[in-house]
C-alpha cells in the first residue's frame, strides 16, 4: 500500500507531500504497462496505439459514455489537422476509420491554391458510438471510469528522483503501471 507521511491539511500541500514521499505499490491483479488518461482524440489513439504493440492497456476515463466525444465542431480533416490524420492513418490509427464510418459530408478544402486537404463533417453521435465500439473491441485494452487523483512513484533507486508505478483513483484501488500518458 502507499505510504504517506500527512504533514499537513492543505489539499494541495498534500499533493505535494504525496508525490514527495510517496513509495512502492503493492502487487495487485491491477498490472498494466500502459496507462492513458483521457478519453478524447489523443488518448483513444494513444490507448489503441499501445493495445496495438501488444502492451496490456488501461484507458482512464471520468464517464464512460463520454469517450470519443467530438467538439462543438465536428470536422475531421483540413489543411492542418488533415495532415496529422493522415499521420495517425499511416501508423494504423483508428480516428481516419472511425471518421469514414460516421461522415456526413467529405470535401477537399483550398483546391484552386495549391496543394488541397480533405475534410469530412462528422456525426458526432455515430463518431462517439464507433469510436466506443472500436476500443471495447480492442485486444489488451481494458477501459475504466475513475478519476486519478495521485501519482504513485517508486523512490527506491538512489540515482533517480523516482520511476512511476502507479495512480490512486480512491482509497483502495490502485492499478500499478510502468508507463503513463496523460492526454
Amino acid at each position: 500500500m502507499l505510504r504517506l507521511r500527512s504533514l499537513s491539511s492543505s489539499p494541495c500541500t498534500r499533493r505535494a507531500i504525496s508525490r514527495l514521499y510517496a513509495t512502492t505499490v503493492s502487487h495487485s491483479q491491477n498490472n498494466y504497462d500502459v496507462c492513458v488518461v483521457g478519453g478524447g482524440h489523443a488518448g483513444c489513439e494513444a490507448a489503441a496505439g499501445a493495445a496495438r504493440t501488444g502492451a496490456r492497456t488501461v484507458l482512464l476515463t471520468q464517464k464512460l459514455d463520454t469517450i470519443g466525444e467530438l467538439s462543438c465542431n465536428p470536422s475531421i480533416g483540413g489543411v492542418g489537422k488533415g495532415t496529422l490524420v493522415r499521420e495517425v492513418d499511416a501508423l494504423d490509427g483508428i480516428m481516419g476509420r472511425v471518421a469514414d464510418k460516421a461522415g456526413i459530408q467529405f470535401h477537399i478544402l483550398n483546391r484552386s491554391k495549391g496543394a488541397a486537404g480533405p475534410r469530412a463533417q462528422i456525426d458526432r453521435k455515430l463518431y462517439k458510438t464507433h469510436m466506443q465500439e472500436a476500443l471495447h473491441n480492442y485486444p489488451s485494452l481494458d477501459i475504466r471510469a475513475g478519476s486519478v487523483f495521485d501519482l504513485l512513484f517508486d523512490h527506491s533507486d538512489p540515482d533517480r528522483w523516482g520511476k512511476i508505478r502507479g495512480v490512486k483513483l480512491g482509497e483502495k484501488n490502485h492499478p500499478r503501471i510502468k508507463t503513463m500518458s496523460l492526454t
